[in-house]
């Protein structure tokens, strides 16, 4: 069975590690014959989330951004790819102001989910904060989603840093493997 497989990409920097690795990942999916859209939050208008609630009261959201495509983007997919650098311990900003954003479809509903994580750091345990909160969004907030997968991208400080761990050949393989 063919997947629309989407991966969103948080990082700032175009090109940046976690943005490298959404690549790969991407390239594995191609392989295997589905379909893949990579979208980067940084080239869209999100506003943060007022927590008014108009968008459940009237189905959709109030502010006039591009949050309405990405949502749009997230029902027609079957996977999504959460791809965030570690900022101070936390997801990235754009990431976090998206999900925020999802608050109007709530569940969200039969997603697979990955996660890509880049941090200069090199220990696992110090990116779990973050895995922990995607899990929070994708698994404790969805209903009949699951988790497939997690690259963990440490140790990867510069610019095209991540290409030298084994997370870059990692991105590739799980890709295949959606």
């Amino acid at each position: 069975m063919t997947k629309n497989v989407l991966i969103i990409s948080s990082s700032p920097r175009k090109n940046g590690n976690s943005d490298l690795l959404c690549n790969e990942f991407m390239k594995g999916v191609v392989e295997a014959g589905h379909n893949v859209e990579k979208i980067r939050l940084s080239d869209y208008k999100i506003n943060f989330c007022q927590a008014c609630y108009v968008c459940k009261t009237k189905g959709k959201c109030f502010q006039n951004d591009d949050m309405e495509k990405i949502l749009e983007k997230i029902d027609n997919a079957d996977t999504i790819v959460l791809a965030t650098p570690v900022y101070f311990y936390c997801m990235s900003a754009q990431l976090k102001t998206m999900i925020d954003r999802t608050v109007g479809k709530y569940p969200i509903k039969g997603k697979e989910f990955y996660y890509i994580i880049t941090s200069t750091n090199s220990e696992k345990k110090n990116v779990e904060k973050v895995i922990d909160a995607l899990r929070g969004f994708a698994i404790d907030c969805t209903k009949d989603s699951k988790e497939c997968g997690v690259i963990y991208g440490i140790g990867a400080s510069a610019k095209g840093d991540i290409e030298k761990t084994p997370a870059f050949k990692e991105a590739f393989e799980m890709g295949k493997r959606v």
